[in-house]
């Protein structure tokens, strides 16, 4: 076979990385003859003796022959150039994945403007799932996946460790921005916010706390390959990290006394309030209801309860009775009053999981390139989640967004595992592109309208135009007719 090209002396060849030797071996080296040499800590010595071939460099010359036969070539340097070429390109950006994405996003938009026309489709006010539920563990599971891709090959643990948590850091302060009071909604076109009240939480704010757990994960807890080990095995480390946050969330959750607790109102949301402050009766342990649940315990005592969202989807329950203009009646519990952040420190470490178990979704994407092995691990998984999903439902676990409990994350994760199966097979193995083009866009430019779009920040922007008075905008115009 070396008769079909040229030889070249020992210092122009290209050196090659052995991952089973840990050697670098360079021309003839691999077979013992030819000159060769064997380069080990930056040294190049001779042989003393014979080495047994490697498997990989026999691979090499094939795919050397092969290109000079189908490029008629025989320079040694055109083979380089093409081999290089070959392995330095990018693989097919996966489509199935961008729409998903998209998909995600488009749904956000749905609920965000529709949920006051349609209510079904919002938040459910406490226990139940409405479509608005699913955006947020949408996100979670998408983000998992994209981090199995980028970081499938980590060649400096502490470079990647500082990306990741430098990322992370980067989408919680635009999070604080879009959703910490900065901005007063489209019906005011003031800015600003008071540092006293400002809102630190959000949803940018969680897909950076899972992003960031579920890529410490993946950097720090590789891929343990042994021989026989099954996929489960491999990813041990991941597992065992789920199982540690999901334990430490139901010890707080249930665990935790919760006692009696009062507040001053922070806004106009009923009549003048009694001694200017309210109430709460708790004195109670594992309670999951909105009033005395360990999860806003947490919030109020670590985050302050003036820095928590102020609007609470569960003032949309029945014993609220909140009224079409926004305020509560005088005989709502004391607790309709108060904030209330969905997306709290405790519901985070399950949120974290979501995104760990989108990042066992990608290993898959990553390691198998069949698309019926793909399929068939995908759907494995979901399945397997959605039934032990619903079986702790019917326990007596409730699907709750607000708490985030682990029947909710294991439903929706499934439901998104689902999702994934039907748009990968309609998608990149069908190839039905078509008639997904505007998820696709919408999923490459998945930021830029959550932050234009879905935050309000363009429809602020635009009603910043308006006809001799400020109310006479387009935007208030349209909300007008709405109404």
């Amino acid at each position: 076979m070396a008769d079909s090209y040229e030889l070249v002396p020992k210092k122009d060849l290209v050196v090659f990385v052995d991952e089973e030797k840990e050697e670098l071996l360079a021309g003839g080296g691999a077979t013992g003859g030819g000159g060769g040499c064997v380069v080990k800590r930056n040294k190049c010595t001779t042989p003393k003796k014979k080495i047994g071939r490697v498997a990989s460099l026999d691979v090499f010359r094939g795919l050397c022959v092969l290109l000079i036969q189908q490029h008629g070539s025989t320079g040694v340097a055109d083979v380089e150039q093409a081999v290089h070429a070959a392995s330095t390109s990018k693989p097919p950006r996966l489509a199935s994945l961008d729409v998903f994405r998209g998909l995600s996003v488009f749904l956000m938009m749905v609920v965000d403007y529709g949920g006051s026309v349609f209510p079904i489709i919002a938040h459910s006010p406490w226990n139940g799932l409405h479509l608005a539920d699913f955006v947020m563990p949408f996100f979670l599971f998408v983000a998992g996946i994209s981090i199995a891709i980028v970081y499938k090959k980590v060649p400096e643990r502490k470079e990647a460790t500082l990306n990741v948590a430098s990322r992370a850091l980067k989408l919680f302060l635009v999070g604080i921005l879009l959703q910490g009071g900065y901005f007063h909604g489209i019906r005011s076109m003031t800015y600003g916010v008071d540092i006293e009240k400002i809102r630190w939480l959000g949803i940018l704010q969680r897909i950076a706390i899972g992003y960031l757990v579920a890529a410490m994960c993946e950097i720090w807890l590789p891929c343990q390959k042994r021989r026989g080990a099954g996929y489960f095995k491999s990813y041990i480390g991941h597992w065992c990290i789920m199982l540690l946050l999901s334990a430490i969330y139901l010890v707080l959750l249930y665990g935790l006394h919760v006692p009696d607790w009062q507040f001053s109102a922070l806004e106009a949301t009923s009549s003048p309030v009694l001694n200017g402050s309210y109430k709460v009766n708790c004195s109670v342990r594992g309670d999951l209801g909105p009033a005395c649940n360990s999860a806003g315990m947490i919030d109020r005592a670590v985050l302050g309860i003036k820095h928590l969202y102020p609007k609470p989807v569960y003032r949309n329950l029945e014993i609220c009775k909140l009224s079409s203009n926004g305020a509560l009646s005088t005989d709502a519990p004391s607790w309709c009053h108060a904030p209330y952040e969905p997306e709290g420190i405790l519901s985070s470490l399950t949120a974290a999981v979501t995104c760990i178990i989108g990042l066992q979704y990608g290993h898959i994407l990553v390691q198998f390139q069949d698309h019926k092995e793909r399929l068939h691990h995908w759907s494995i998984l979901s399945f397997s989640f959605m039934v032990l999903g619903w079986l702790l439902a019917f326990m007596g676990v409730p699907l709750n967004k607000s708490l985030y409990t682990v029947s909710y994350m294991l439903v929706t994760t499934a439901s998104a595992g689902i999702t994934l199966c039907l748009l990968y097979t309609l998608v990149d193995v069908h190839g039905w592109r078509n008639f997904t083009l505007a998820f696709e866009w919408m999923g490459k430019h998945s930021l830029s309208i959550f932050v234009l779009v879905a935050s309000n920040v363009a429809v602020i922007a635009i009603q910043g135009f308006y006809w001799k008075k400020p109310e006479n905008n387009l935007v208030h115009w349209i909300v007008s007719s709405v109404k």
